[in-house]
């Protein structure tokens, strides 16, 4: 093999075990299956959906850096692509050290010999040359161990199928807005078209179409030459070609070109591009721009600035509030289902009208109901019930989370948010049938949200503690991270517009040739900072969402990243191996900063009490009964009123037992006005009795049922007297205790038997019900161990297809097929190999018809069998001598 690769397979043959390692650790599409060999790893590395999952994950610079290698000759040394990244003043001070000080970027930029009247947007930024010299071969390394890139720095070569991706063409404009090359314009041109511009050039005359574009390519890549044609061009010509320089390179012209239009179609410096459609060449528009593939090169991420620094135990303290906040608006919502929630759409999830009752009774608005519904959910607290008549409840893991301290409840719901691939920001917004996508229904799976999440929260973390940024600074890092190409593009070609793109940057000079109204206006738009395709992409609405979900869930103080959360993001990462469970430490961190819950409240006279702090959970079941909730805050008002407390006494509670609970957990006397009213409600309880006739209402006080008779509200009741204590209905018997509660009175339900029927608040619960599964972005990240064995059986599989064989005394297999001897030859090959410890390859088919090539060592042959070291597998193995195709020694045998 040369030292210089002449394929992708043969660079990646020269890369150790850890730069392949690396490689399948990058792009984990490229293991499954496991490539037989690094041929068959370079084939699979240069596939379309591969090369496109590759380049979306690259960081601005390094797309950058792609884009410029797609429009740079092939293959393109380190010093053209240089030039074309820092324009020529920076390639030519790149090794003088002056490169990117206070004149970087000037030069012929910009100034009158450049021709162009676009001075100031042809100057790089102070700095910038500096910052793209030190940062090229970094961006250059990326390209390189993800296999995009490969050659030495003297011919670097992208992948076929990434220049065909990032080159720019009629169908796809390239981000760089360049356009095609002369020789690509000018394919189609008549030979005495391109002597006529020759001749206008002030060219000499060639005997070809080739050397005529050789020598027009030639013109426009000199320098001084091409500043003095452009020196001689009339104003309006200079105006246009400032339009094109950065893209979009298409224009319009009318069959009657004005005369400076003309002016630069006769010199080639507009080539057609159809019937009505002009281009400016490449070279030529290189030329206009100082030698630079982008108007703004972004070598490094933009600053998460600025900062605002507050003390990081008042983010902490501010953090843990909002924590407990969150966990008491989860099981307000868990207690509000409690009894069967709403009902399941027929296309899933949750009605409109549901979640704005949800909404109210949480007091929040319908986003953030959404928000707390998908994340129960993703908790596993909250599923469908599956019965016919579907409805949502709490599962019975809901049951266990709530018997687990506060801090435990917390860090299930926090570790749920963020391996979640459920999206509630997305409720509400329409689907690609332009149907509003509901709460808890189907759609809202996003394989990108865990990973922004996690991406967004560490760049929050890399910041000191107690520090802040806006939450714009972060999106911009996040895009220059992830850099979204098709977020860059906008629509295809337009009839006599030229082709339209939006410039990754603001470009308001973008204009076609013809210079149209209606072409400024677009381009205008195209380059506005708020336009949708720059700053509304579904991850910089995540990452948003984000920041809003971190603050409600106490993810973050105050636009901070608290210490338990620091702690929590250590999970699945390198300084979390062999530690305590991050979970465990982030509870650890959290437990000390939350309320103590109270064993008491403070009765008053006006028939409420005041808990002043999170209630033990005993005590606040029993007072969710007894009383309503009237306000929460720092301390949660409840108001006993005559329905709450025969709701107590109808869940089997006696008065006496009442007022003795009170007086257990009340850190006052209880009032005088919340005795009466209990000894009232518990006179008055139970006198009337209701059962099942249809309904019947039964009462010792016969007076009393013929009051209920009289009223007219008892119309809708159909009530009938079958004798003097007992009234009869045809509503149902939950219809008829709710019409008698209406009416002031307070009915108790009977059983068959004549018991009083106990209405405790058992919750309904769904089956057992698991958390739903993360839609994966991809195949899943390897480990360590299935790196190392894949590499080693990839490294296996080349040995087999590249190693050198003796000659044999058979035809020799065509390349690519399996060696052919017969059973004798191989038997006596084997048995000698077993002598001689020779290394043989074999063709072998297994029992399921594949076939494969191997590299193997003969230990013993006996029974039909050869036992052998396999140098595919890296381990010892039987093989059914039948089942050798044939074998052939090799040439060298130091395959171990």
């Amino acid at each position: 093999m040369s030292e210089t690769p002449r394929t992708l397979a043969e660079e990646l043959r020269t890369r150790p075990d850890s730069g392949l390692a690396d490689l399948l650790r990058a792009r984990p599409d490229l293991l499954n299956p496991v490539p037989g060999d690094l041929t068959q790893l370079a084939t699979r590395a240069g596939t379309r959906a591969s090369v496109v999952r590759a380049v979306e994950r690259l960081d601005r610079f390094a797309l950058q850096t792609a884009e410029a290698l797609a429009v740079a000759p092939d293959p393109c040394p380190y010093e053209t692509l240089l030039g074309l990244m820092a324009g020529d003043a920076g390639a030519g001070n790149a090794g003088t050290g002056n490169a990117g000080t206070g004149n970087a970027g000037t030069g012929n930029a910009g100034t009158g010999d450049a021709g162009t009247g676009d001075a100031g947007a042809a100057a790089l930024a102070p700095g910038t040359a500096t910052a793209v010299t030190a940062e090229l071969p970094r961006a250059l390394r990326t390209l390189r161990d993800q296999a995009l890139v490969w050659g030495g720095d003297d011919r670097l070569r992208l992948v076929r199928t990434a220049r065909e991706l990032l080159a720019p063409g009629p169908a796809h404009p390239s981000p760089t807005g360049l356009g095609p090359t002369v020789a690509e314009a000018t394919s189609g041109m008549s030979p005495g078209r391109l002597q006529e511009i020759l001749a206008a050039a002030g060219l000499a005359a060639t005997h070809d179409p080739v050397t005529a574009v050789a020598a027009l390519t030639g013109l426009f890549e000199d320098r001084t030459r091409m500043a003095a044609l452009l020196g001689e061009a009339p104003g309006e010509a200079r105006a246009v070609l400032d339009r094109l320089v950065w893209g979009p390179p298409y224009g319009a012209v009318t069959d009657r070109p004005a005369a400076h239009l003309q002016w630069l179609l006769d010199r080639g410096l507009l080539l057609p591009a159809g019937p009505r459609n002009v281009v400016l060449p490449r070279e030529a528009a290189l030329h206009l721009r100082a030698g630079r593939a982008h108007r703004f090169p972004e070598p490094l991420p933009p600053a998460l600035a600025p900062t605002t620094e507050r003390d990081p135990q008042l983010v902490d303290s501010a953090a843990a509030g909002q924590a407990f906040t969150a966990l008491a608006t989860v099981e307000e919502l868990l207690k509000e289902w409690d009894l069967g929630g709403p009902g399941v759409l027929r296309a899933g999830g949750l009605s409109v009208r549901d979640l704005k009752r949800t909404a109210a009774a949480l007091d929040v608005t319908e986003q953030t109901a959404a928000f707390w519904l998908e994340l129960a959910y993703a908790a596993g607290l909250l599923a469908s019930d599956g019965e016919a008549d579907e409805r949502y409840a709490p599962t019975p893991a809901a049951e266990d989370w709530r018997r687990l301290p506060a801090e435990e409840r917390w860090t299930r719901l926090a570790t749920a948010w963020l391996a979640a691939t459920r999206t509630a920001g997305l409720v509400g917004t329409p689907d690609p049938k332009g149907r509003a996508l509901s709460a808890l229904g189907p759609n809202l799976d996003r394989s990108a949200a865990p990973e922004v999440r996690r991406r967004t929260l560490a760049l929050l973390a890399s910041l000191a503690p107690g520090t802040s940024v806006p939450a714009e600074a972060v999106l911009d890092r996040l895009r220059w991270e992830r850099p979204l190409r098709d977020a860059a593009q906008a629509p295809a070609p337009a009839a006599n517009s030229g082709t339209r793109t939006a410039p990754r940057h603001p470009n308001p000079a973008t204009a076609s040739a013809s210079a149209s109204p209606s072409d400024t206006d677009a381009a205008r738009n195209a380059g506005a900072p708020a336009a949708p395709s720059a700053t509304d992409d579904l991850r910089s609405r995540i990452a948003r969402w984000t920041l809003a979900e971190a603050e409600l869930l106490g993810i973050t103080g105050r636009g901070a990243l608290a210490t338990h959360t620091r702690v929590l993001l250590e999970a699945g990462t390198e300084a979390a191996t062999g530690a305590e469970d991050p979970a465990a430490r982030a509870a650890s961190f959290l437990a000390p900063l939350l309320p103590e819950p109270l064993d008491h409240v403070l009765l008053q006279a006006d028939l409420t009490a005041v808990a002043p702090g999170p209630l033990e959970r005993p005590l606040a079941d029993v007072l969710g009964v007894l009383a309503d909730v009237e306000s929460k805050g720092g301390a949660t008002v409840y108001r006993f009123t005559p329905a709450s407390v025969r709701r107590a006494l109808d869940a089997g509670r006696s008065a006496a037992e009442l007022r003795s609970f009170l007086a257990a957990h009340s850190r006052t006397p209880v009032p005088q006005p919340l005795a009466y009213l209990i000894d009232d409600v518990a006179r008055r309880h139970g006198r009337l009795r209701v059962g099942a006739a249809s309904a019947y209402v039964r009462c010792d006080d016969d007076a009393l049922l013929t009051e209920i008779l009289a009223d007219r509200r008892a119309v809708a009741l159909r009530l009938r007297r079958l004798a003097p204590t007992v009234l009869a209905s045809a509503a149902p018997p939950e219809q008829l205790l709710e019409g008698l509660r209406a009416m002031g009175y307070a009915p108790a339900a009977e059983s068959a038997e004549g018991d009083v029927l106990i209405a405790r608040p058992d919750a309904y619960r769904t089956p057992p019900r698991t958390a739903p599964t993360p839609v994966p972005e991809g195949p899943p990240a390897p480990d360590t161990p299935l790196l190392e064995a894949a590499v080693r059986a990839i490294r296996a599989g080349d040995l087999a297809a590249t190693a050198e064989r003796k000659p044999a005394t058979t035809p020799a297999p065509a390349p690519g097929a399996l060696p052919r001897t017969t059973s004798a030859e191989t038997l006596a090959t084997m048995q000698a190999a077993v002598l001689t410890n020779a290394t043989l390859w074999i063709g072998y088919v297994n029992a399921d018809g594949a076939a494969s090539q191997r590299v193997i060592a003969p230990v013993r042959v006996e029974g039909g069998f050869v036992t052998a070291y396999d140098h595919t597998a890296d381990e010892v193995r039987t093989f059914p001598l039948h089942r050798i195709t044939g074998v052939a020694e090799l040439a060298d045998e130091t395959a171990s």
